[in-house]
């Protein structure tokens, strides 16, 4: 019985954080270059439920992962929009070391550097990328390999990165970025990633995607609740025939 109990109460709390993370993936629908997060437990416990009731906790996978999958381009012209269409990342300078990103709102820092929203310088492949105060933010064009000018004069080249096969081994760094832990691992120069300037990139959320998955949480949730309620009455039941 206290193994069945550890179970339902361990399934439940696991519910209830993929719960939460749906209505993260929903909150972020129209968030700028956002991954959203899948949890595969809903998914294990139902395929275990019609299987065979009562199978152990041990086949549920409890494992929560990103999906990298590619967010469609939408068009904004705004020069400073920036959209990577491939697999790999935009590298953000901060003093807790780099930070990486597939959001490419940027804006010129009063230095004339291109950074991200939250003023973090964001890296070319030789330092910081200066735009000179003689070009106007119209002049200023981007390659879809990450080359750029102003003026019709080169000032850099993004650095771009891939983590490969350890991309899933990244973690949420808040404001859409993302950190390796894993000091071992270094990223690479990305391949056929390509730049599309005055786009950006949506969040790869799906709603009705995200919605079935809330559905199927909340139908799963109120089933180990009854079961809970069941083994109550039961409990309750005994010990009063035990009582007299």
């Amino acid at each position: 019985m206290a193994d069945i109990a550890q179970q339902i109460s361990s399934s439940l709390d696991a519910l209830t954080q993929e719960f939460n993370i749906v209505a993260h993936n929903l909150a972020n629908v129209s968030t700028v270059g956002y991954k959203r997060r899948c949890n595969t437990f809903s998914q294990s416990l139902e395929a275990q439920e019609k299987k065979a009731q009562g199978a152990s906790s041990e086949d549920i996978n409890f494992k929560s992962t990103f999906d990298f999958s590619q967010g469609n381009m939408v068009s904004t012209e705004n020069p400073l929009d920036f959209a990577l269409y491939g697999q790999g990342f935009f590298l953000v300078e901060t003093t807790e070391g780099p930070l990486y990103t597939r959001n490419g709102m940027f804006h010129l820092n009063q230095n004339g550097q291109i950074a991200d929203s939250m003023g973090r310088i964001i890296a070319g492949d030789s330092g910081p990328i200066t735009v000179p105060n003689t070009a106007g933010i119209s002049q200023i064009n981007v390659s879809s390999d990450g080359n750029i000018s102003a003026n019709g004069i080169s000032i850099g080249k993004f650095k771009l990165v891939d983590f490969r096969e350890n991309q899933a081994k990244l973690v949420p760094a808040g404001e859409g970025c993302f950190r390796m832990t894993d000091t071992s691992i270094q990223p690479a120069d990305a391949e056929n990633l390509i730049v599309k300037q005055g786009f950006q990139e949506a969040s790869n959320v799906k709603i009705i995607d995200e919605l079935v998955d809330m559905i199927m949480v909340s139908r799963l949730y109120e089933s180990n609740m009854k079961f809970v309620s069941a083994k109550k009455d039961t409990s309750s039941s005994l010990m009063g025939v035990a009582m007299g």
